[in-house]
This record gives C-alpha cells, structure tokens and sequence, in this order.
C-alpha cells in the first residue's frame, strides 16, 4: 500500500501581466510517496520556481492547499512546517561561510533538537562522515571545501534535522558531471535506503533518468514522464 507523504491539491497562482492576468499554476495536483525521488523539469518561465516557493511555504497558493502527513501546512504554520518537517537544499548550497562544516550541520540540529551541544558535535560528524567528508575536512571553514564537498555538507545539514521531505532547488546545477552524479547517488540512497521523499527542481536530464519518477511541469500541471505515479 502506498503511502502519500506530501500532497499539492488543485493549486493555482498567477500574476498581472500587461494588465492582464496570467495563470502560472492551475489547479495542480499531485501525491508524493515516502521513499521516493522525484525530479520536476520544465523550461524556464514555466512556474518551477513558483512551485517550490509554494511547496516550500515560502509563498501561499491564490487557490487550492499544500498538505504535509494529511494536514494542511496553512494549519501547521508555515514557519513551523519549514523549521520541523521539511529541509531545502539550493544550487549555491546557502552555507554559513564563516563557519566549518561541522557547525553548519551543527547550526540546523539546534532548529529542532535541544540535546547537549557535546552531543549534537559527534551526531554531525556521524552525519557528514556518511555523505564523505571526514573529519578532518568537517573541521575546515566551508570556504575551504570544494564545490562538491560544500553541496555534501547542505545535505547532510538537510539530514541533521530529521525530517522526512527534502526539496532541492538545482542542487547539481554549480557541479562538474562525476561530482553531479555522486550526489545523485546519494539523493537515491536518502529515499531507498532511508525513506525521505526527495524533491528536485532541475533542468538536467541526468538527474532526471535517474530519479524514481520525472514530472514535467507544462501548462500550469504536473505530468508525469517517466515512473509510475
């Protein structure tokens, strides 16, 4: 039996162009499964962007509603279901650059997680050792680390804080196509082995053949490409 983690009812959102209004969304629905990694694809214009911002609480639907396990996030709280629920992972990675790895990771535990900071320390290190950055290379500012290195550390800042939906805005797009590829290894291992439900916008088509399910965002709806729904 399938069971739906995330959940856009019949969003709609648009905006006055040239005096006239222009429908970007449109009553757009879609389920997400737990456990899955689904890419979003469309060409730029095409309301990608709008729907992140929407899924991510960041901007509110003109219609329709955003559910999270069965609730609707407006009656969650849009700040608590962005602190305690979900995590997002952007193409410039979004690190604190005067800090070190560690304490980037460190930084988003302390959001949701009140154990002693001894604690959060080794649970971060445990972190980052899993997605390849040891030690060593934790305690370097993120300015010292490579491209691929510093996106490792915005996912395992993403893991710290224990929820079950990631969205990733391009989070490949600033990497070469061998590091590209082992961080979508990693997102496939996250939803495989660890049960989050991934969600990336993207222009790649390599991250896409390699997600579970590709939707192509067209017309204002949510098609799927490939995968079953």
């Amino acid at each position: 039996m399938k069971t739906y983690i995330f959940e856009l009812e019949q969003l709609s959102y648009g905006y006055i162009d040239g005096g006239k209004k222009r429908l970007i969304l449109e009553d757009l629905s879609f389920r997400f499964e737990k456990g899955k990694f689904y890419t979003i694809l469309g060409p730029s214009g095409s309301g990608k962007t709008t729907l992140l911002a929407l899924a991510s609480a960041l901007d509110v639907p003109e219609k329709g509603r955003v559910m999270y396990q069965g609730s609707d996030i407006s009656k969650i709280g849009y700040t608590r279901f962005r602190r305690n629920h979900m995590a997002i992972i952007f193409q410039k990675y979004n690190l604190t650059d005067y800090l070190t790895g560690v304490e980037n990771v460190e930084s988003n535990m302390m959001i949701v997680d009140q154990k002693r900071s001894k604690d959060r320390k080794e649970i971060a290190y445990k972190i980052l050792a899993s997605m390849g950055i040891v030690q060593s290379k934790a305690d370097r500012r993120v300015t010292k680390l490579s491209g691929g290195e510093q996106q490792r550390v915005a996912i395992a800042r993403a893991l710290a804080k224990d929820v079950d939906l990631i969205l990733g805005d391009e989070p490949t797009g600033a990497l070469d196509t061998a590091t590209a590829k082992e961080i979508i290894e990693l997102f496939q291992r996250l939803a495989h082995d660890y049960g989050k439900t991934i969600i990336l916008v993207t222009h790649s088509d390599d991250v896409a053949k390699n997600s579970d399910i590709t939707l192509r965002l067209q017309d204002g709806k949510l098609l799927v490409e490939h995968g079953e729904e």
